[in-house]
């Protein structure tokens, strides 16, 4: 179930950033905000590439503590994704309003939200079945 939560996560993630460039995200970025609108739209686009295949190569990576540690730290961010856009959320140039942005925002977080519980509930199974570690 864990993985399912995790997936679900990073695609609504991922999906997210379509509609952000619909969105014009790069309008409330600190640094793409100051450039000109083309260049940085194409920034913003381009960008996406190395973070995604980094993103893809970390939480599938053959180790699995690089894999672990890196699925928790996309849950992670998922919840504080939703709280960077609850602070820009009165931002003159955000339009992140529809129902499809909001539950791409928020679905995320809760998705890792639920990604967090279910590393907490097998960790705590694990640590009930050997509570010396051996």
């Amino acid at each position: 179930m864990k993985y399912i939560l995790f997936y679900l996560g990073f695609a609504t993630l991922i999906t997210h950033e379509l509609d952000a460039m619909t969105q014009s995200e790069w309008r409330l970025l600190f640094i793409l905000r100051s450039l000109p609108e083309q260049i940085a739209s194409f920034t913003f686009v381009v960008v996406h590439i190395p973070l995604i295949a980094a993103l893809l190569w970390l939480t599938n990576n053959k180790s699995l503590r690089i894999q672990d540690w890196s699925r928790i730290a996309v849950a992670t961010f998922l919840m504080v994704h939703v709280g960077l856009h609850k602070l820009l959320e009165h931002h003159p140039d955000y339009t992140f309003n529809s129902l499809l942005s909001l539950g791409l925002i928020y679905g995320g977080g809760l998705l890792g939200f639920l990604y967090w519980v279910s590393i907490f509930i097998s960790w705590r199974r694990s640590v009930l079945k050997n509570p010396q570690g051996n």
